[in-house]
């Protein structure tokens, strides 16, 4: 065991216990998002519907997307931890729950990851969705692009409401080349749909025909 191990042992971050970043009990206890769902944006539903109250009468360029978990309390220490402390280790677990929840193999031609704003990725030294989707690539046999770029840094979504995002990130993505005609689009949450619908209608101004979103967690609607 190495001195730094014993003077700052790797604690799980969910519950503090000591011995790894993310301990079993608490990846066992991390929600699962299952059927029925939204046709469109994953959102749970009562039952089946091609079309949720989350996403009826918003144009979204995306056809469709799917997370592995409920954004609840763990899940967001969990995130928090994988953002704000650099814990790059949980990247792995995360997509092993990806794998596991989200089950039907995409049939793509490349993922890309939805870019982190550069000021905050130089600040956190890493960047969440790209190691997802990094993790994920090599699971699923599908390449990996950096397809997308911020050419303009926006303020923070945490905390706007669904209007607000969506005018904060239109226009915030731009694709650097050509993209094939089907990806998938990875990011670590998706909260109201506005961040992966800003990227997508990026990817299909650049070529791709059907875009498809994979994330992590999915923040749930309330009431």
């Amino acid at each position: 065991m190495r001195l730094l191990d014993l003077l700052l042992p790797v604690r799980c971050a969910v519950c503090a216990a000591p011995g790894g970043e993310l301990c079993a009990p608490c990846l066992a206890s991390l929600p699962p998002l299952r059927p029925p769902l939204c046709e469109r944006c994953g959102a749970p539903s009562a039952w089946p519907v091609a079309r949720c109250r989350e996403c009826g009468g918003r144009r979204l360029a995306f056809a469709t997307a799917r997370a592995a978990v409920a954004y609840d309390a763990r899940v967001r220490s969990l995130v928090a931890a994988w953002k704000e402390r650099g814990l790059r280790g949980l990247a792995r677990p995360a997509a092993d729950v990806v794998a596991a929840c989200v089950r039907a193999r995409p049939g793509a031609d490349a993922l890309v990851a939805v870019p982190a704003d550069r000021e905050r990725a130089l600040t956190r030294g890493h960047h969440p969705a790209h190691q997802l989707a990094d993790e994920l690539a090599a699971r699923w046999d599908v390449p990996l692009l950096t397809l997308l770029e911020r050419p303009v840094a926006a303020p923070r979504q945490r905390g706007l409401p669904s209007s607000e995002r969506r005018r904060n990130v239109a226009r915030a993505f731009r694709a650097r080349d050509r993209s094939p005609a089907r990806v998938v689009l990875v990011d670590d949450v998706y909260t109201t749909g506005a961040t992966a619908s800003a990227a997508a209608s990026a990817l299909r101004a650049a070529g791709a025909r059907r875009v498809e979103v994979v994330t992590f967690a999915r923040a749930l609607r309330v009431g």
